[in-house]
């Protein structure tokens, strides 16, 4: 029986999103009921020796999704307040975004509940190694390749690449992606998901007949995601007229200079008090009068509670999950599309295959090639989802879904179940 939809929790999203587009595509209930379910779910304690003298101990998760279609593929996030329930869906959602953009993996996801803020270089590096030993039977360069997330850098991967390489025994660059360069990084790698986001918004712009050129957008979430959105806009001639942190956001109506706004946030370390601006909340924001809105930030952002005053006129996904069903269902009511995530920040992973590639190589590629992969490959699956959208009548959503699951329930199917 299908769970129960409670509003705002990942895994019943996830599992929501599924059920509609399986009974859409009247999918075989055998092959429903394995997509519903996980391959592997790995829960490990990790004692780490503290700076001053103690022993902690933290709880940590893999969850592998389905590697129907090649190795498990996903991030590793450090938060104090992970569940179980957030890494479910987004290992599931990892699973539909390779699937949709041609990406021959399948969804993971991990993670480990705790406060990085509050650990000191040492207790990161000695919690990072750890964890790694703890999750070394399941990860592998042909099984499962992490990658950073929420919390986690390049450096946070070059300690767990040279972890598995020691008791692996031999160097191993190809067990992570989202490394330092100089360790087998690619180049690209940094900004992949912020431009695939923006060519994303070019093609949505497109097919909405709308004018690139003095596009009003609003960004929530102005961090890694959301600030190489809004230089790569800026850079195609859209107009930045709203951002956010944490701390809340500003707003200019005739525009902000992204070079400014950054310069400011790094040196203040939020917005507030930006002279050329109006300040205002993140709530506020995400209702503000826009071309394109894109919540680059957290989860559930857009509600049934606030999803009737939206006035943007797309809303592009540059975070995972931040539009609930309820909202998607007003949204659509309203005749606002939705790019979702699944399409709209899948430049990471694509990225992070193609430095996976050339780690297997041993081979490099110049970062215009990098970019220019990338384009072609987003590109075709944004062509594919909107055709399907047109022929079907299906929202943006329902169609990269049915496009997703489609491609892993035909490799379950031609695979078959062994033994």
């Amino acid at each position: 029986m299908p769970e129960k939809l409670t509003e705002n929790n990942p895994w019943q999203t996830a599992l929501t999103q599924l059920d509609t587009v399986s009974g859409l595509m009247m999918l075989p209930e055998d092959i429903h009921h394995v997509l519903r379910n996980f391959d592997r779910i790995l829960s490990v304690s990790i004692p780490v020796h503290m700076d001053n003298g103690s022993l902690g101990v933290f709880h940590g998760f893999r969850v592998q999704h389905n590697a129907s279609r090649g190795p498990y593929k996903g991030g590793v996030r450090y938060h104090p307040g992970l569940t179980l329930d957030d890494l479910k869906a987004l290992a599931m959602e990892m699973t539909w975004k390779c699937s949709l953009v041609g990406v021959p993996f399948g969804g993971a996801k991990g993670g480990i509940i705790c406060d990085p803020k509050k650990l000191s270089k040492g207790e990161l590096e000695r919690l990072t190694r750890r964890y790694t030993c703890a999750i070394m039977p399941i990860i592998g360069i042909e099984k499962d390749i992490p990658a950073p997330d929420v919390n986690t850098n390049e450096q946070i991967m070059a300690w767990i690449m040279d972890s598995y390489s020691f008791n692996n025994g031999y160097y191993t660059p190809g067990i992570v992606t989202g490394k330092p360069l100089n360790i087998g990084g690619s180049l690209g790698r940094k900004d992949a998901t912020g431009l695939g986001v923006a060519n994303i918004v070019e093609n949505t712009v497109e097919s909405m007949e709308m004018d690139l050129k003095g596009l009003a957008v609003v960004i929530q979430g102005y961090g890694n995601v959301g600030s190489a959105v809004g230089k790569f806009l800026s850079e195609r001639g859209c107009r930045i007229i709203a951002v956010s942190s944490s701390r809340g956001g500003i707003y200019n109506p005739k525009g902000l200079d992204h070079a400014s706004i950054m310069k400011y946030y790094q040196e203040k370390g939020s917005f507030e008090h930006f002279s050329e601006a109006e300040n205002i909340t993140n709530a506020s924001l995400l209702e503000l009068p826009c071309d394109v809105l894109i919540p680059a930030a957290l989860g559930n952002q857009i509600t049934k509670e606030n999803a009737g005053r939206i006035k943007a006129k797309v809303v592009v996904e540059g975070a995972n999950g931040p539009t609930t069903p309820e909202a998607d269902h007003l949204l659509n009511e309203r005749k606002i599309p939705v790019v979702p995530d699944i399409l709209a920040n899948a430049g990471g992973v694509v990225v992070s295959y193609f430095e996976w590639v050339q780690d297997v190589q041993c081979f490099f590629w110049p970062e215009k090639e990098i970019n220019t992969r990338l384009k072609n490959l987003l590109d075709r699956a944004y062509e594919e989802v909107f055709r399907l959208s047109e022929e079907k009548g299906y929202n943006l959503r329902t169609a990269a879904m049915v496009l997703a699951v489609k491609k892993v329930a035909d490799a379950i199917s031609v695979r078959g179940v062994y033994p």
